[in-house]
């Protein structure tokens, strides 16, 4: 039971919507990830058609499609749900999820043998709509912009938008923020204006240079 509340506290911290722990088991990534737990205990019994049945019933119930295989660390929430997982995707710990996401494979000759889907670390943010596919890695605390296309492995702490998804230039130094829907610089990203939003990021992030280097030579100035 610690390990329920601890995990729904997770989620809690993650969503101001509910109020109650109550009403957090209502969501269907709760119920999805629960039965994965289940299906994914089967499918390492090597009891593939029954880790499948589990799969399809979960899929049936939350919209949401993780394969048995996947395996899922820690706090995962998945908000709202139709998400795709796959078979050989990997999680890390308190990774968030938002809707109409995939963890999608490729053809295995095209990519590692036996690894098609990604790999996510601690603390990632994917944001809704993006796409991560292949045997990649999305390091620790990366956040993927909403409608985001990943087909590269992504660095630490890196911020992700467009098609095909590269880094804008958001400063990584100090504690970062949970930033909902992985968005950068605001809450108000709109997925229609990622090419406005990723300039409006990177002019922001000139301009903190920009005042960071003034200061730093006028302070020179003064010693002078």
């Amino acid at each position: 039971m610690a390990g329920l509340r601890a995990y729904l506290d997770s989620i809690r911290a993650r969503d101001p919507a509910p109020r109650s722990r109550m009403e957090i088991l209502l969501y269907p990534g709760v119920w999805a990830l629960a039965y994965h737990r289940v299906a994914h205990t089967l499918y390492r019994a090597r009891l593939f058609f029954l880790a499948r049945w589990v799969n399809h019933i979960a899929r049936f119930f939350t919209a949401i499609d993780i394969h048995p295989g996947a395996v899922i660390g820690r706090n995962l929430f998945i908000d709202h749900g139709f998400t795709v997982i796959g078979e050989t995707a990997v999680i890390g710990d308190n990774v968030t999820i938002y809707q109409c996401v995939t963890l999608g494979g490729t053809n295995p000759a095209d990519g590692v043998a036996g690894k098609r889907h990604p790999t996510i670390a601690d603390n990632v943010i994917i944001g809704s709509g993006a796409q991560v596919l292949g045997p990649i890695t999305v390091a620790a605390g990366a956040r993927i912009g909403a409608n985001a296309v990943v087909t590269k492995d992504v660095p630490e702490g890196a911020v992700m938008v467009g098609i095909p998804a590269r880094a804008t230039m958001v400063e990584g130094k100090g504690e970062k923020p949970f930033l909902a829907y992985g968005t950068p610089c605001s809450e108000q990203f709109d997925p229609q204006t990622q090419k406005l939003e990723l300039m409006r990021c990177e002019i922001e992030t000139l301009r903190k240079r920009l005042d960071a280097l003034l200061a730093e030579q006028e302070d020179l100035r003064d010693r002078a």
